[in-house]
């Protein structure tokens, strides 16, 4: 990590122009670079050169970076060894009134993550991170690869310590404690139950694979409810849910850089190559590359297309599962199903998260993640902060939450049964 006294003014100052070098350069929406940016920029100059502390110095950038109103930005040192809880524990929470006063409360904790691993419930509420409190708007983090003490009030009302492990070793690296990416099982005759925890890897052939695998388990269930609450996003493999949703091979969406948009290629989105078949084995991930590697090599547009799976006999009886967290790749999802009218969506709206990103070396050890392209519908919609409202909203209930209830979910099966019943 990089010390106090490494961190002279000079060095400071020359991380930050390199900062806003590679925004003025690379950023996706160049006209967010206006005069108010620049307004921002010599506001936030003295705080981030005069910084007495690296901590302090990463927390004065990161306020100046939130002044571009974006989501996918972040400044950090490559040596980082904390996480933020979202990433850490697998799961989720929100900021509400306890007789503790405000506090994060616990919304959704998938299966088989640390939060999980160490007994936490959706609609605990959590009180310390070792011996600090955590009062909202403070988000808690975590040291990698070590064990966290976690004081939470649990639904008895007794304060109860939990012992959270974020990543282990793995070789020389570290590496998240995964949860479980799918679970499917049958919750009534006639209706199946798929959650989707996240989608890992850029083409996400093993989470894609393991969907495939727990819908052949569920059988032939005429009703199917996909529960994407707190799914973050990722890759592609979240195009293997939306072939689930149709039998047919329709385009979905595709991502536009800063260049593309500014020559207005989405015009031309007829021509562009097309994607449409996840690989069954990584083995064959190398035959992707190779057809795509003109397009890639020419940053042409891609075009996400369903993939064909043929009827399945829960088409048109859907319901997709939402919240404030489905973001990402996941939105992507709710998006489709929303303009081919091919599911009901339930829950609560969405977080208008979704942009491509990546991140680039500003010098001195740190980084700057940024976003690089939008993602457009296939009818043009941008979803990046605009968040997608469910058809039938119902809200997160954190005290119905701790009583063992799931207002959302119960909700789903009503309308599925009723219309099992026409």
């Amino acid at each position: 990590m990089t010390k106090t006294q490494d961190l002279t003014p000079e060095r400071k100052e020359a991380v930050l122009n390199r900062v806003l070098k590679v925004l003025d350069e690379k950023f996706y929406q160049p006209e967010k670079l206006d005069n108010g940016w620049k307004d921002a920029i010599a506001r936030h100059r003295p705080t981030i050169i005069n910084a007495s502390t690296a901590a302090a110095f990463e927390e004065a950038v990161t306020r100046l970076l939130e002044e571009l109103k974006t989501s996918h930005v972040g400044f950090f040192h490559g040596s980082a060894r904390r996480a933020s809880s979202r990433a850490a524990l697998s799961a989720t929470y929100l900021a509400d009134d306890t007789d503790k006063g405000r506090r994060w409360i616990f919304q959704d904790v998938h299966p088989g993550g640390a939060a999980s691993l160490a007994a936490i419930e959706p609609g605990d509420i959590l009180l310390r991170v070792g011996a600090e409190e955590i009062i909202p708007p403070t988000h808690p983090t975590f040291p990698m690869g070590e064990t966290t003490e976690l004081t939470v009030l649990t639904a008895e009302g007794k304060q109860r310590t939990r012992s959270v492990t974020v990543a282990r070793p793995r070789g020389k690296k570290l590496h998240y404690v995964e949860p479980k990416l799918v679970v499917g099982n049958r919750l009534r005759d006639g209706i199946g139950y798929l959650k989707v925890a996240m989608f890992p890897g850029m083409v996400g052939v093993e989470v894609a694979n393991e969907i495939s695998s727990q819908v052949e388990q569920l059988g032939n269930v005429e009703h199917l409810i996909i529960d994407l609450r707190g799914n973050t996003g990722g890759g592609i493999g979240a195009l293997r849910v939306m072939s689930l949703l149709t039998p047919k091979q329709i385009p979905v969406g595709f991502a536009i850089d800063r260049k593309s948009a500014q020559q207005n290629v989405a015009g031309t989105k007829n021509s562009f190559r097309r994607f449409n078949r996840i690989p069954a084995s990584k083995n064959r991930l190398w035959l992707l590359a190779l057809r795509y590697a003109s397009t890639l090599v020419k940053k042409t547009p891609i075009v996400l297309e369903t993939e064909g799976l043929g009827d399945k006999p829960f088409h048109g009886r859907v319901v997709l599962l939402v919240d404030r967290h489905t973001a990402s790749a996941a939105e992507m999802i709710v998006a489709f199903a929303r303009e081919n009218s091919l599911a009901t969506i339930v829950g609560e709206k969405t977080a208008g998260r979704l942009l491509s990103a990546t991140s680039a070396k500003v010098g001195h050890g740190y980084r700057l993640a940024f976003p690089t392209g939008a993602y457009y519908t296939w009818k043009g919609s941008v979803l990046e902060g605009m968040p997608i409202e469910p058809d039938e909203s119902v809200a997160f209930d954190w005290r119905e939450a701790r009583r063992g209830n799931d207002p959302q979910l119960k909700h789903s099966i009503e309308l599925l049964e009723k219309s099992l019943t026409r």
